[in-house]
């Protein structure tokens, strides 16, 4: 491709380092971007590897390695209404969300996109493990898995626009994590040996529920715990502190293990069952992204994930006034409402949405 001005997204992590390195070799115009999110939510001590301060810290070092700007943009109010707005009131409701869709579609790829366009930059880059094609000519781009399949995140991205990924690359696509940070050591970067980061960006050590304490404590309202018949089991501490699939921290005494299989937010009632009961056939999907097509007029038989490295099914994905419904072969492990269900043919991201309800099953176990 031509020489372009990029604007890649900075961390602190060996990831986003060695994109924005790679960019540099290759002659493009780098500038380096950290976000500042907001104070009080960024992980601390031995988690604060990527994001806070320190993270800031370990990109500014990283671009004087590699001889480019770099500049901390304030997105502290911007993150607090497009990120964990919703977050909370996702959990409000009943879900279990993906901050992380969200993240990517807003900020790094909205607004940052639009700032990095405004400054006459082609592209946005990340650090992520997936692959875009352009095609010549301007036609649609097209997302692909990466190359290391235990690294691949294009489950993140589902939600792109065609624009969005028109200006948008991921120099570690074709990459694995271990030949990435070769390219660190033999770059001499600071943070080759710096360890991955495995959690939400933004949730401290305390974990989530410290957060919805603290900015939607009305998800965390106790209330009863019932089965499916109605009869009350014992007492839940929000539930905002549960996910479907759940069955570790219940507190209930039982025969056999029991398991979330339903939050009911407008009586504020968790619904438990027996392994058998955490099956389902059908997803019902919500705000759905056609990435690779416009949507299709009959049923496509794809693969779809329902979570980041989870194994993928087979099934029919079957469109609906806008919704979509996911009808698979075979009975598939409950999947919490908020999570990404993602559609692939191969390693082509053909589309995705949010899991909005779902039709249980049994399965003879």
């Amino acid at each position: 491709m031509a020489v372009e001005r990029v604007v890649v997204a900075m961390s602190g992590g060996v990831d986003s380092s060695v994109a924005a390195a790679l960019l540099h070799e290759r002659g493009h115009e780098v500038i380096g971007v950290g976000l500042r999110l907001p104070e009080g939510l960024r992980a601390t001590g031995a988690r604060a590897g990527c994001c806070g301060m320190a993270g800031m810290e370990d990109a500014r070092a990283v671009a004087a390695r590699i001889d480019i700007p770099f500049y901390v943009l304030d997105y502290r109010e911007a993150f607090a209404r497009e990120v964990i707005a919703p977050f909370c009131e996702a959990y409000r409701n009943g879900e279990t969300p993906n901050p992380c869709v969200l993240c990517n579609v807003r900020l790094k790829f909205g607004l940052l996109l639009d700032m990095a366009l405004g400054l006459g930059a082609g592209y946005v880059a990340t650090g992520h493990y997936a692959r875009v094609e352009h095609e010549s000519g301007g036609g649609r781009p097209t997302l692909r898995k990466g190359l290391d399949p235990e690294h691949d995140q294009s489950y993140f991205l589902y939600s792109l626009t065609p624009r969005q990924l028109a200006h948008t690359l991921f120099p570690l696509g074709t990459l694995h994590k271990g030949e990435v940070r070769e390219i660190a050591r033999r770059l001499g970067l600071p943070v080759a040996e710096k360890p991955s980061s495995q959690d939400i960006c933004f949730v401290g050590s305390g974990g989530y529920r410290e957060l919805l304490a603290k900015h939607c404590p009305d998800s965390l309202r106790p209330g009863p715990i019932a089965d499916s018949t109605g009869r009350v089991l014992g007492r839940h501490h929000g539930i905002g502190a549960y996910t479907v699939g759940q069955r570790r921290g219940l507190g209930i005494a039982a025969g056999e293990p029991l398991y979330v299989t339903r939050l009911d937010a407008p009586s504020n009632t968790i619904v438990v069952g027996t392994k058998n009961e955490t099956y389902v056939r059908t997803l019902v999907v919500r705000s759905v992204n056609w990435l690779a097509c416009d949507p299709p007029a009959a049923p496509l038989h794809l693969s779809v994930a329902t979570r980041y490295r989870g194994s993928e099914r087979a099934a029919d994905v079957v469109p609906d006034n806008g919704l979509v419904s996911i009808r698979f072969s075979r009975p598939h492990p409950i999947v919490a409402p908020g999570q990404a269900a993602v559609f692939y043919s191969g390693d082509l991201l053909v589309g995705g949405g949010v899991v909005t309800a779902y039709t249980q099953c049994e399965m003879a176990l």
